[in-house]
This record gives C-alpha cells, sequence and structure tokens, in this order.
C-alpha cells in the first residue's frame, strides 16, 4: 500500500480506466458499485461500463453479474477489459477463474493500491505494448483522459512531428487497439507522471526549454526530420511571450504564486512563471510523488487534503492560484488558473493544449490576463 494517498487526486481504478478507456476497440467495464463507475464516467466523458454490484453481491459473490456484463458486451466487436475496484479486490473474489470462458483483459486496479498514475501503468502493462522495428515515426505518451489538457495536447505535438515531417506512431493512451502491438521505437512524452516506458524515451514537451532540448535530440536521432521550421517557430512565439510579459511587469509587481498540480504540470507551471514573469514560486504542492522528477528548485510538499491546501493559502498570502476547483473555492478573490483536474464550473468547448509551442501560449496568456483582471 503506498504511504500516501490523497483524496484530492483519482485512485488507481481511475487511473487504470483513463489508459484503457483511450484505445479505440476496448470495451471498459468498471466492476464495482454505482459510485466506482460514475466517478470515472464522469471526469473522463468516455464511454464505460459498470456492474453496479449491490449489497446481497457483496455477502453472497458478484460473479453472475459480472459474466451477465460480460455477456452482454460480448458480441460487439471489442476487446473487454475489467478494471476490479476495492469491494471484489477486498472480498477476494477470484475474477479470473470466474471469466475463463472470455478472451478479457483483467486489470486488479482497487483504489487502495494507490493513485491514478499507479492505475494507469497497471493497466498499459496488461496491455503488452510492443515496438516494431519496421514501424517509422515517433510515439507520443503521457496521455491520458483525465487530463483537461490531453486532446490538444495530442493536437499539438503532432502539428510540430508533422512540421518536422516525422510520422506518428503509436499514441499512449489515445489510439486504436490495434497500434498497442505495432508501436515505434522513438517516444516523446507530453506527462512525465504517465510515461508509457514503450521505446527509447528521447524527452518532454512541456515547455519551450523542454521542447527545443527535445527537439535537438529529435534532429540527432531522426536525421530524416526536418526541424528548421520547428526551431523557427520556436524562437518566434518565445519573442512574442517574452515581450508580453516585460509589458506586464513594466506595470506591476511579479506575482507571488503557489502551485497545486500533478508534479510534471506543476514542475512546468513553476518554470514558466519564473523564467517569463520573475514570479516568486511560494510552494508548488504536489499531489503526486515528485521525486521522479529532477529537482525542483522551488519549495516543494506533497498536499494530500483540502485542509493543508487552505492553510498553505491563507499563510502566503499569494497573488496568483495555480490548480483545480478545489483551490479555486479557497482562492477568496485571488487571480487563478486551473490546469489540474476537477474543473467544474466552466464551459470547455475547445482544445487547448499544455504542451509544446501553443501549450506555453496559452498558458501564459491566461495567467497575464488572469493577473491583470485582480489589478483592475
Amino acid at each position: 500500500m503506498p504511504d500516501c494517498i490523497t483524496p484530492l487526486w483519482p485512485c488507481a481504478m481511475t487511473g487504470a480506466a483513463a489508459c484503457l478507456a483511450g484505445f479505440e476497440g476496448i470495451t471498459v467495464v468498471i466492476h464495482g458499485s454505482s459510485g466506482c463507475y460514475y466517478y470515472p464516467a464522469t471526469l473522463l466523458h468516455a464511454p464505460l461500463h459498470g456492474t453496479f454490484i449491490l449489497e446481497n453481491e457483496v455477502i453472497f459473490g458478484s460473479g453472475n453479474r459480472l459474466r451477465e456484463v460480460i455477456g452482454d458486451l460480448s458480441n460487439k466487436g471489442n476487446r473487454i477489459a475489467v478494471v476490479t475496484t476495492c469491494v471484489p479486490s477486498v472480498l477476494g473474489e477470484d475474477i479470473e477463474s470466474l471469466l475463463d470462458d472470455n478472451d478479457v483483459i483483467i486489470v486488479d486496479s482497487p483504489g487502495f493500491v494507490g493513485e491514478m498514475e499507479t492505475g494507469y501503468h497497471t493497466a498499459l502493462s496488461a496491455l503488452s505494448p510492443v515496438t516494431d522495428p519496421g514501424r517509422p515515426g515517433i510515439n507520443i505518451d503521457g496521455v491520458s483522459l483525465s487530463d483537461p489538457f490531453y486532446e490538444g495536447n495530442v493536437q499539438e505535438i503532432s502539428r510540430i512531428l508533422h512540421t518536422a515531417m516525422i510520422p506518428i506512431g503509436t499514441i499512449f493512451c489515445r489510439d486504436t487497439s490495434e497500434n498497442i502491438g505495432r508501436a515505434s521505437q522513438l517516444t516523446v512524452g507530453t506527462n512525465e507522471d504517465f510515461k508509457s516506458g514503450v521505446g527509447e524515451y528521447i524527452g518532454g514537451t512541456l515547455g519551450i526549454p523542454v521542447l527545443r532540448e527535445t527537439c535537438k535530440k529529435l534532429a540527432a536521432r531522426y536525421t530524416c526530420a526536418n526541424m528548421d521550421p520547428v526551431f523557427n517557430e520556436i524562437d518566434k512565439q518565445e519573442e512574442r511571450i517574452i515581450h508580453s510579459c516585460d509589458k506586464f511587469l513594466r506595470r506591476y509587481d511579479p506575482p507571488g504564486v503557489v502551485v497545486f498540480a500533478g508534479a510534471s504540470y506543476a514542475l512546468f507551471a513553476a518554470d514558466s512563471l519564473k523564467r517569463y514573469l520573475d514570479a516568486q514560486i511560494l510552494v508548488v504542492g504536489t499531489r503526486n510523488d515528485p521525486s521522479a522528477l529532477p529537482n525542483m528548485d522551488y519549495r516543494v510538499e506533497r498536499l494530500t487534503g483540502l485542509e493543508e491546501v487552505r492553510d498553505t493559502i491563507t499563510v502566503l498570502e499569494p497573488d496568483l492560484v495555480i490548480g483545480s476547483s478545489f483551490e479555486r473555492s479557497l482562492s477568496s478573490g485571488r487571480a487563478f488558473l486551473g490546469i489540474i483536474p476537477p474543473l467544474r464550473g466552466q464551459v470547455r468547448l475547445a482544445y487547448p493544449p499544455l504542451v509544446g509551442i501553443g501549450g506555453t501560449l496559452h498558458f501564459m496568456e491566461h495567467v497575464l490576463n488572469a493577473c491583470m483582471d485582480k489589478k483592475a
């Protein structure tokens, strides 16, 4: 069992569902109560199925109910993946034996084994992705349906790769199930909290400095690529950011900022604000374990409850709060920008990215507007 589970962050079961539901050709069944179904269904906005086990099935076993649901879905043409939740796992039901006669992917990922990233990686491992030496291109990983920016991230990195005339391999996890077994041998990432481990990892794309270094590595490894248009765009758009931030700083002091997010997004936000706005990063509060990332030159705390978040904001009195709807509810009129789920109470129709060139432009644009709105 993990040392720390935060109620502010989705559990392992939700992470597994986010991974599996990202692939066309896989039907995901949440084996558990109605609550265990409705939470990921609401967060992921994906077509999930549930067994909705009841009290008597908790006592006498839920095998019949599970077989009934799978029987109804088995003639639809998709492969079925069953994600177990806390109740059947605690009961110790032998799901594999119950489904001996079915070609089903079973992912044992109850909430108590860890947080979202744990379940995501467990599910991806169960899919057994394989690289194909004959397939050209670059995989894109770090994509999770739980991320409000995942669609924009895929579009932005796809655009950059197309600009460089690099074909796209498999997108983990937003692709067809057929492509799981024929991934390319090189991979770039959008969010290192959800690294796939498939292929040789070239680098990330969160933040312009990171993107620039990754593009240099791509130019060296993928020799048929034309990276010059990408480098030209990076330089041009970064200059626009610097110009806009300089205009802001001629009128206002650098903001004091608290950042609450998953480790990768938190590092991106803090680095971008420090680099372009000379912001004072008062604290970086991570939802998950930040130890896998490079050392942050900031005060980093893993904050696991709403009371800790409230106390942090109250004591530090930031000008700008980066986080989710939880932090927005505690911001007391401060400038706010949401970058992690949940993001409630707002309409989201477009697909803005947080990675690549467009992601930094989007992030800094909204930071500047949020800060100026509060200064007005």
